[in-house]
Order: structure tokens, then C-alpha cells, then sequence
């Protein structure tokens, strides 16, 4: 999967929200969460897996965020 483009500044700024190892696009071109660095391979509908490209989010840490 391929992330949403943002701003380099932007991207910085979301990687240093989270503990994680990667950033937010190489997490969702991994596969991988980038809040809880979890797998994100299933989402409930297309809305929350278009959410994973914007967020890098999987669906259990949408759940809890959006929730």
C-alpha cells in the first residue's frame, strides 16, 4: 500500500508523535501501524483502510482514537 504525500515537515512531525520505528509512509508501505507498530493487514471497509494511508493507522488504534 502506498501512504497520502504530505509535506516533509509534516511527516517529521507525525513520526515524532509516535514511538515507533519507521515512519508513517514506510510503516503503511510495510504494513504495519505506525501508533502501535502492530500489523495492519484488515480493515473493517475501504473508509478505514483509506484511513491507514492517510494516518498509518491499523484498525484496532482508529478504533481507539475515532472510536
Amino acid at each position: 500500500m502506498k501512504s497520502t504525500d504530505k509535506s516533509p515537515a509534516i511527516d517529521a512531525f507525525l513520526t515524532g508523535l509516535t514511538a515507533t520505528r519507521y515512519s508513517r509512509p514506510l510503516s503503511v508501505q510495510m504494513g504495519v501501524c505506525a501508533t502501535c507498530d502492530g500489523i495492519a493487514e484488515e480493515f473493517r471497509d475501504d473508509l478505514s483502510r483509506k484511513e491507514y494511508t492517510i494516518s498509518g493507522m491499523c484498525q484496532s488504534c482508529q478504533d481507539q482514537i475515532w472510536g
